[in-house]
């Protein structure tokens, strides 16, 4: 992945399909404390859309969406 960032935590969310992937990076992130960066790994690609959509609705920073061999890698910042 090209960011500098760090995470602080990773799901690995691939294989499951919508709401999944965002329901437990939403789960995860209630549990972190503010300005902990959580690492998202899905493989369905209506996370595209859902992932950037999520953290704007639920206060969160949306840093990073990076391709991989098997889906997408999201970082986020729990707001």
């Amino acid at each position: 992945m090209e960011s500098a960032t760090e995470c602080d935590a990773e799901i690995d969310a691939r294989g499951l399909l919508c709401p999944l992937p965002v329901l437990r990076a939403r789960k995860r992130l209630l549990a972190m404390a503010p300005g902990q960066v959580l690492r998202l790994l899905a493989s369905d690609p209506a996370a595209v859309v859902d992932v950037p959509h999520f953290c704007a609705e639920a206060g969160h920073e949306f840093l990073h969406m990076a391709e991989l061999p098997d889906g997408m890698a999201y970082l986020i910042r729990r707001g």
